[in-house]
């Protein structure tokens, strides 16, 4: 089974999002991935954010991030 990908820009990573992907990488159901730019500039300058199967997810704070994380996986599945 495959699992799901969550990717992390590392300027976003600097920015606050690095606690988020550091709870994220204990969940073994999730493969995590940094990047060094997402192409996403105006969004990283302005939230923190990550790639959850290729669609953005914000939030406010770290803690928020991964709370809609959890929520994007599981109000769309990959299967």
């Amino acid at each position: 089974m495959l699992n799901d990908m969550v990717e992390f820009c590392i300027s976003n990573l600097a920015r606050g999002s690095y606690k988020a992907l550091e709870q994220l990488e204990q969940d073994p159901d999730l493969d995590i991935i940094e990047y060094d730019c997402l192409s996403h500039c105006t969004l990283c300058e302005r939230s923190l954010f990550a790639l959850v199967n290729g669609e953005v997810v914000k939030g406010e704070n770290a803690e928020e991030l991964v709370e809609n994380i959890y929520k994007h996986l599981e109000e769309n599945p990959m299967f």
